[in-house]
C-alpha cells in the first residue's frame, strides 16, 4: 500500500519561507543559495531581512511561487540540514 502525501495548499501558490540563524556575514547568501536550488527565480532583492533586537540573529523571509509540496519539502529539508540555520517556519 503506498502512502500519498496530501497538501492543504493548492499549487501553484505564493508561499512565505522564513529562516532564522546567527547574524553571520554569509547567512543571507547561504539561505538564498538553498532556496534558489528549488526556486531559481528568487533574487537577493526578494529577501526580507530583520535583525533581532540584540543583533545576534537574523530572520530572512522570502515568498516564492510554490509549484508543489515536493518543492517546499525539499527547501525545508535543505534549510534544516544547514548548520547556519537555527529554525525554519
Amino acid at each position: 500500500m503506498s502512502e500519498e502525501k496530501t497538501s492543504l495548499l493548492k499549487f501553484p501558490c505564493e508561499f512565505p519561507i522564513k529562516a532564522m540563524g546567527y547574524a553571520k556575514e554569509n547567512f543571507r547568501a547561504t539561505v538564498l543559495a538553498i532556496v534558489q536550488q528549488y526556486a531559481p527565480e528568487v533574487t537577493d532583492s526578494m529577501l526580507k531581512i530583520k535583525e533581532s533586537k540584540d543583533g545576534k540573529y537574523l530572520s530572512i523571509t522570502v515568498t516564492i511561487q510554490a509549484q508543489s509540496q515536493e518543492q517546499l519539502d525539499n527547501i525545508y529539508l535543505d534549510l534544516n540540514a544547514c548548520d547556519d540555520v537555527v529554525m525554519c517556519l
